[in-house]
């Protein structure tokens, strides 16, 4: 970032801000369609009932739940890279910082919506709230479901608070450079931000705190996910090692979506001086460990189950890996075990297609941990009558399409608007040696 200036680092921001091309829109559109399709197939839902699901008897839980973990563990590793590298001053998560924060918000509003589509009937879901009425109804607050509802919320407020703040100086440098109406609302935006002494003084201690107050949350989150599966007594669920399993996979998972966001915005708004190589390939080395960590929580969980002489968790974890679902656990420890051992060379960890290539099959392969785990456990339980298979109808795939298409849409209408990459913390990391900075 030798080269790299104050007002350089905010020309290369505002430029992303400038009118975008009919391509853009094109997208845009597309994938706007994609979401109404998804929000058509839960409308046909809600109107012919939750049965048009592929969820049967045993397997309760379907796409709806593995969609809700997947983007749940999405969301944490915005937050790990905004938040605990901010804490440890790890200074090559200034470029990607703010597109993390982003794809954390707009990702637990995604997750948010999946146990109100699993709900069926959406418009009971004030049964969940604590109001006061005559009738001492109260929500059952051992429900796991209440335990996401409250830990989603909590996360949310938290990371919404932390990502908006983080902006604000940003929004100030934009309302300053722009004219008209677009003045007038980056004005509202930036909330009378003028850049003294006590502003900057206030928002440093401010950001500190939410980092602080965000970094606990990504561990207890994905915790609170976790027990849902833990407090329960089905084979290859009922496990200690499921809280610190389901946040190295959250982060695993989080990182590579980190990586394919990235790679595809700084090609196309020019932000190669800014998301350097040497920053992707540093997210590839953190994809390693997290890849060992989410390697030994696999094979210690087929050792729980051997070494303790339990005859169901045995035949769960065989069946797992030879059974009906086979396939889906040899895709899940290929893509989450074995491609990220390709970081190891050098050259795949700073070749762009490579790294986009292997980002991709982390989070594939992290979609279907999420299915070995939800689908395979009550497909095969304890009765060998009462097991069964498990298929997602073409309305839980249009509703998960449209869900995507939403992620995306939400995201590429930020970064087209709003500023995303921090110019604020790009400049403070300018080192005073460096030339020309002033």
């Amino acid at each position: 970032m030798s080269n790299l200036t104050p007002a350089k680092v905010d020309s290369i921001v505002l430029n992303t801000l400038s009118p975008p091309p009919r391509s853009y829109w094109g997208i845009a559109a597309l994938l706007f369609m994609g979401a109404l399709m998804g929000l058509g197939c839960w409308i046909y839902q809600i109107y012919v009932g939750i049965g048009v699901g592929g969820q049967n008897n045993p397997v309760a839980w379907g796409t709806y739940l593995i969609n809700f973990v997947f983007w749940v563990g999405i969301a944490h590793s915005g937050t790990l890279i905004s938040a605990i590298l901010f804490l440890f001053r790890a200074g090559w998560r200034n470029p990607i910082a703010r597109a993390a924060e982003t794809m954390t918000v707009f990702a637990v509003c995604t997750a948010g919506l999946f146990p109100l589509i699993h709900l069926g009937r959406v418009w009971l879901v004030y049964y969940m709230l604590p109001y006061p009425n005559q009738r001492n109804l109260w929500p059952n607050f051992t429900s796991p479901l209440m335990f996401d509802i409250v830990a989603i919320s909590t996360y949310l407020t938290v990371s919404a608070l932390f990502w908006y703040t983080g902006m604000i100086p940003d929004l100030a440098t934009i309302r300053d450079r722009a004219e008209g109406l677009r003045k007038k609302i980056y004005t509202v935006l930036s909330f009378g931000w003028t850049g003294k002494f006590e502003q900057w003084r206030h928002y440093a201690r401010g950001y500190l705190f939410f980092a602080a107050l965000a970094t606990p949350l990504v561990i207890s989150v994905h915790s609170v996910v976790s027990w849902d599966f833990g407090l329960g007594i089905v084979p290859g669920w009922h496990s200690t090692i499921f809280a610190p399993y389901f946040v190295a996979g959250a982060i695993h998972s989080g990182l590579a979506m980190v990586l394919t966001l990235m790679i595809p915005l700084r090609r196309i708004f020019h932000y190669e001086a800014l998301i350097t190589v040497d920053v992707l390939e540093n997210v590839a080395k953190t994809i390693i460990l997290t890849g060992f960590i989410v390697t030994y929580a696999y094979v210690f969980e087929i050792f729980i189950a051997w070494y303790s002489f339990n005859p169901v968790e045995q035949e769960a974890f065989r069946w797992r890996i030879f059974g009906d679902y086979g396939l889906e656990f040899w895709i899940m420890t290929t893509c989450n075990c074995v491609a990220p051992l390709f970081f190891f060379f050098r050259k795949v960890r700073t070749s762009l297609k490579w790294l986009m290539t292997i980002s991709i099959l982390v989070n594939v392969g992290m979609w279907y941990e999420r299915f070995v785990i939800i689908v395979g456990g009550p497909a095969h339980d304890f009765i060998p009558h009462a097991w069964g298979l498990y298929s997602p109808s073409f309305i839980e795939l249009g509703i998960m399409f449209g869900t995507f298409c939403m992620f995306f849409l939400l995201f590429i209408l930020f970064v087209k608007h709003m500023p995303s990459v921090s110019m604020t913390e790009m400049k403070e990391a300018l080192k005073p040696g460096d030339a020309d900075v002033h």
